[in-house]
């Protein structure tokens, strides 16, 4: 065979590889071919120092079949350094209520070339990102993995029937992304329309329509996509990373936001109306609960504790398809029908708090809010399943309040967080009128630290401690803990003193606080022992003021930023410490007071001595909502004063080192 020949069979040959790579893989199709140039990367300029980069992603959407909604992933990781061999472990993070993550398939590639297939077990776990957010996640561990590796993994993810309504791209991922591929195959009864409300990657394309032999399709490819960082207290992830939106519309789309929402409110109006309008049996019911004397005020707290007792079933545990085969009932369509049932959603038993207040002749208007809990609300999106929280405005004395008996543990006065200082529709038949919910000040939301303890002469405090959180403060854990039993109870709150204490601590809980109640404060009682929290210095003994500082010692470490700092709610923590000091001992020098004031955001600190027994007591008040991050070292900087202050020490004089002077 003429050697030219044989170089025009090379040539064919690394082209046809070359257009394997750079196709898109079908659902179908097992393995992108690897190339040499993936197997010699090193490293990443457009992200210097990165343990691992992703060399490719791809993400095909298919709503085409409203009942089987389903996505395709595939991913390519390349490890870069010893630290990024922690991405041998894959978490899938997915929400258990909405979908699942199935037909997992992974491997290693060596930096040689060779292949190890991945045979092992696909775990089901818990995890936690940032502060408090949970998830599920599908959880495997690559075996081999070394600087130089690649691993990939491709699965799919099964939604629940008629999921086609929240279908999305997530363009950001925690890794830098040199090349992303993403379709969606719409749903084609419904019109389609798509948005980036956070922009697009530095160079991109916006999504475009195409049609081919297999359908009609939006595609969209990116190219070195930031890896996107994830901080303690920031917002909504959904609010910050590069996504795509697809929203779909019944009829025509309408551009114009004004008329959109219009439309929008007129069809909440009317089916809010024609659920809360049976009169007569919620004039019955309300003559129930309260008496014609009482004031408005007096009717509305009784109407909101009664039907917080309505057995609501938004907290309760999903059934199987059979269980809901076997108890198949007649759909609530109205509230006389929940009222006679006495269960419903959430939902509907906010609505029912609705009839009942204008039964009992109270002027009050149905709201529907955008809660802040994952994304922000941007009405030029003109998406509306954005409103997706039902709350209840009543006026009062010129005052307009806000309910939402229907999200349980919620005390009288408040809303969820997440509903609280967001915009809403008041709902009439024009279409409605946008409102702003209030945000609760600070006091509303305490946790209150009480202990009285007594100092032993070895070094160790030991005493009883009580801890009380109000409002959203207790709200939160309640909502958080509706599904757990006692053991996970005491496990959470003697977990939350071990990590407010900064040292090793021994711990119990002593009461059964109430969990069950969204009235009053969440109450927990320990017995606590803190061993050497008095150190010695020669004839002196030390010690720290700060006893319960250990959340506040570690805040904003890092010395940058990048994303803005946001909080859920305003909040206040306050302590108040005493402890008996041991027969004999003195107080030599307290420390001075501490005031550090930056006007939304306070602490302060005192220490006292009276007749052998310390009393320390300090307080911090939040009072942020969204800061941006420009102003991070501020807040950085203040944390540090803090630290200094918990840190100040209490000098004491043990029984025999005033006569050894």
């Amino acid at each position: 065979m003429h050697s030219s020949r044989l170089t025009s069979i090379a040539v064919i040959f690394v082209a046809l590889v070359a257009m394997l790579f750079c196709a898109r893989i079908s659902e179908g199709d097992e393995w992108l071919p690897v190339s040499p140039q993936e197997l010699k990367v090193t490293g990443e300029p457009k992200a210097p120092g990165a343990p691992a980069i992703i060399l490719y992603r791809q993400i095909d959407r298919d709503d085409s079949d409203a009942r089987t909604p389903h996505e395709y992933n595939y991913v390519r990781t390349k490890i870069l350094t010893e630290e990024g061999r922690k991405y041998a472990d894959v978490e899938i993070p997915f929400f258990k209520e909405n979908e699942d993550v199935v037909n997992v398939r992974a491997r290693t590639i060596r930096p040689d070339g060779s292949i190890v297939n991945f045979d092992g077990k696909v775990y089901e776990k818990e995890i936690v990102r940032a502060r408090s957010v949970k998830f599920l996640a599908k959880t495997f561990t690559l075996s081999d993995v070394q600087p130089g590796s690649i691993i990939e993994y491709h699965y799919m993810i099964d939604f629940k029937e008629y999921y086609v309504f929240n279908s999305h791209w997530t363009l950001s991922e925690e890794l830098f992304t040199r090349v992303g591929k993403y379709s969606l195959k719409p749903y084609g009864r419904f019109a389609l329309q798509w948005t980036w409300p956070n922009g697009l990657p530095q160079g991109t394309s916006p999504p475009a329509e195409q049609n081919d032999a297999r359908g009609n399709y939006v595609r969209m490819e990116a190219r070195d996509i930031p890896a996107f960082q994830v901080e303690d207290d920031m917002p909504p992830e959904n609010a910050m990373k590069y996504m795509v939106d697809f929203v779909y519309f019944e009829g025509t789309l309408e551009n114009d936001p004004v008329k959109f929402w219009r439309n929008r409110g007129k069809k909440l109006y009317d089916q809010a109306e024609g659920f809360v309008g049976r009169r007569k049996a919620m004039e019955q019911a309300v003559s129930e609960i309260v008496a014609a004397s009482d004031s408005p005020e007096t009717k509305l707290q009784k109407i909101y504790a009664r039907v917080q007792q309505v057995r609501n079933t938004s907290y309760e545990r999903q059934k199987t398809e059979q269980e809901q085969k076997r108890d198949k009932e007649k759909e609530i369509s109205n509230v006389e029908d929940l009222w006679k049932r006495g269960y419903g959603d959430g939902t509907q038993i906010t609505w029912l708090f609705l009839a009942l207040a204008r039964a009992a002749g109270l002027e009050a208007y149905p709201v529907w809010v955008s809660s802040r809990t994952e994304d922000f609300f941007k009405p030029n999106l003109m998406r509306a399943s954005d409103l997706n929280s039902n709350v209840v405005l009543v006026r009062h004395s010129g005052k307009d309040l806000y309910f939402d008996p229907g999200s349980a543990y919620t005390p009288y006065g408040l809303l969820p967080w997440g509903e609280t200082d967001v915009r809403g529709l008041k709902l009439d038949k024009d279409g409605g009128a946008w409102v702003t919910t209030p945000s609760p000040e600070s006091s509303a939301s305490q946790i209150i630290r009480k202990a009285d303890l007594k100092l032993d002469s070895d070094g160790t405090l030991e005493g009883m401690l009580t801890v009380t959180f109000t409002g959203l403060e207790a709200s939160l854990r309640r909502v958080e803990e509706h599904n757990e039993d006692e053991a996970h109870h005491k496990k959470l709150l003697e977990d939350y003193v071990r990590e407010a204490v900064p040292a090793g601590i021994d711990v119990e809980l002593t009461n059964k606080p109430d969990w069950a109640s969204s009235s009053g404060s969440l109450v927990a009682k320990f017995s606590l022992k803190v061993p050497g929290w008095v150190s010695g210095a020669g004839k002196r003994a030390l010690l720290p003021v700060g006893l319960f500082s250990a959340p506040e010692k570690h805040m904003y470490e890092h010395a940058t930023r990048v994303h803005p700092l946001y909080f859920r709610f305003m909040y206040q923590k306050l302590d108040d410490v005493q402890i008996d000091l041991p027969l004999g001992w003195q107080v030599s020098s307290l420390p001075q007071p501490v005031t550090q004031d930056a006007k939304l955001i306070v602490y302060n600190s005192k220490a006292d001595n009276k007749n052998g027994t310390l009393h320390l007591e300090r307080h911090l008040t939040v009072e942020l909502a969204l800061l941006e991050q420009k102003y991070y070292p501020t807040l950085r900087n203040f944390y540090q004063l803090v630290k200094n202050a918990d840190e100040q020490q209490i000098v004491l004089q043990p029984l025999g080192a005033a006569s050894g002077n």
